[in-house]
């Protein structure tokens, strides 16, 4: 039983099988609570902990799914491609609105982290929270930050975005599909693109696109303070 519990194929079964659950379950009830990767995540992590099974051989068969992080990440391009008209119709407030969203998210955490007194490497470590996992553990790795810490922030991003950003968005006024897909893609990169794909086209490729550029924004703010400060 030890051994069929460290075989990194069996982990990678149950993940898939997990997530293909969570869609499930938010496909029967249509509810943004019901997050495939939140459902996902907490079925393998009572299983590990039941099973006693380590983090070390779990992560021998996540390595297998974060390799399909970038190309899947690249996809995205797809629908950004049938909408490049809206695309060149709006680059500047794409730009801005990126620009924007990227600053306050890092400055949101220093701040955030001073205030409640959080030591300077869980600060590095939380600095890139609010952009997709690749770029998000290198920029950690840059600043001295856990890759660790900073792949749970970014899910845990993602998730609360993804579940909460759509209602709260249409609360405050947002109908512009551009808007809402800027939005969402800005502040919770991967995860929240799949729910703005689920809101319409333009939200998708809008959220796809901001996943990108807030990427690279942050990757720049990033390298400037780093230089500035050190």
């Amino acid at each position: 039983m030890t051994e069929l519990l460290s075989m990194p194929a069996l982990w990678l079964g149950v993940s898939i099988a997990a997530y293909a659950f969570g869609q499930w379950c938010q496909q029967k009830t249509n509810s943004p609570l019901l997050n495939p990767l939140l459902i996902a995540s907490l079925i393998v992590g009572v299983l590990l902990v039941a099973s006693g099974t380590s983090f070390e051989t779990y992560d021998r068969a996540g390595s297998l799914l974060s390799f399909f992080l970038t190309p899947a990440t690249v996809a995205l391009a797809v629908p950004i491609y049938r909408k490049l008209d809206v695309l060149k119709a709006n680059w500047i407030p794409i730009l801005a609105g990126a620009f924007v969203g990227s600053a306050v998210s890092i400055a949101s955490v220093i701040g955030f982290s001073r205030l409640f007194g959080l030591s300077d490497i869980t600060m590095r470590s939380l600095v890139p929270k609010s952009v997709t996992t690749p770029i998000g553990v290198a920029l950690s790795e840059m600043l001295g930050g856990l890759a660790p810490v900073t792949a749970i922030a970014i899910v845990f991003t993602g998730i609360v975005g993804a579940i909460l950003l759509p209602p709260f968005l249409k609360l405050i006024g947002v109908r512009d599909p551009v808007q809402m897909g800027l939005s969402i893609g800005t502040a919770a990169h991967a995860v929240g693109t799949s729910r703005a794909i689920e809101l319409g086209e333009t939200e998708g490729a809008m959220s796809g696109l901001a996943i990108g550029v807030s990427g690279l924004l942050t990757a720049l703010l990033v390298s400037i303070g780093s230089v500035i400060f050190s």
